[in-house]
């Protein structure tokens, strides 16, 4: 089927639609010329993506070539500060730079005080002078986590979540990882490596499973994902917690993120900077 547009019952904001991308738009300002914006930008975002997806599944190196399309071009930004480190794909980025390629695209068309473009939980954020943006953060059992806010001020523009209950698979145990920064591509990225980071290499609690023995056509290959985590000791999640919070704070001192929380079987800890209030309990020493 091809893309598909609709108003929400709300009539304030835009639902598209097209195979696994789906997004909810809001809109202050001149709705309607942003949305129209938003719509034509769209209907192209897959095909575009699909004509390169070979590619883009590839492992980062610092000589894989550019890709060709505005979105695919997005993923390689985001994700080239990490080539030589950890494991990556440009994948990792593809929610948060369709978010962002739409919100350019609405941003372009028409003045905004205030938008936002979420694609299932990668948001990227337009905030005009005096302008704000509050959302709550919730597990994958619907249970709060907390709630962030931003303005302005604080040139926030992305915000992204992963974990090994999300969409995609993780090789680490974070039940969630919210990361805020520059762009939802960014953040995108970001979000998957801190959660890959919260982990306990060899721990008998923790299963794993070749990711392409679940899906042979994950850009993860043979590496193994994580498909179940038994209850930790308070000492495991303080120790996971702390690696993968050791990460997000490197990535804040290279400017690559703005701010990070992590969840973990009922403990969280965040990031100094980030303005995240936290409803889980913050574990010790972490």
């Amino acid at each position: 089927m091809g893309p598909a547009a609709a108003l929400l019952p709300c009539g304030t904001r835009l639902h598209l639609q097209h195979g696994p991308i789906d997004l909810i738009i809001g809109a202050d300002g001149d709705r309607a010329a942003a949305f129209l914006a938003a719509r034509a930008c769209f209907f192209d975002v897959l095909d575009g993506l699909v004509s390169e997806l070979d590619a883009l599944r590839q492992p980062l190196t610092a000589r894989l070539a550019r890709p060709e399309g505005p979105v695919a071009q997005r993923m390689d930004r985001a994700v080239r500060p990490y080539a030589g480190g950890p494991f990556v794909t440009r994948m990792a980025a593809v929610a948060g730079s369709v978010a962002d390629e739409v919100l350019a695209a609405m941003r372009s068309a028409t003045p905004l005080s205030r938008a936002y473009v979420n694609n299932g939980g990668d948001i990227a954020v337009h905030l005009a002078p005096g302008h704000g943006f509050v959302t709550g953060m919730a597990g994958h059992d619907g249970q709060s986590l907390g709630q962030l806010t931003i303005d302005h001020g604080q040139s926030i523009k992305g915000i992204a979540t992963s974990g090994r209950h999300g969409r995609s698979f993780s090789l680490g145990i974070a039940d969630s990882v919210t990361v805020l920064a520059a762009s939802a591509a960014a953040a995108d990225v970001a979000a998957t490596l801190i959660a890959n980071a919260v982990d306990l290499p060899g721990h008998p609690a923790i299963t794993r499973r070749a990711a392409r023995d679940i899906d042979d056509t994950s850009d993860l290959g043979d590496l193994p994902v994580v498909t179940h985590c038994a209850t930790l000791t308070a000492s495991d999640r303080v120790r996971a917690l702390g690696a993968g919070r050791q990460m997000a704070d490197d990535l804040i001192q290279r400017g690559l993120i703005a701010g990070a929380a992590l969840f973990l079987q009922g403990a969280a800890v965040a990031t100094q900077s980030a303005p995240f209030t936290l409803s889980q309990r913050m574990p010790e020493h972490a």
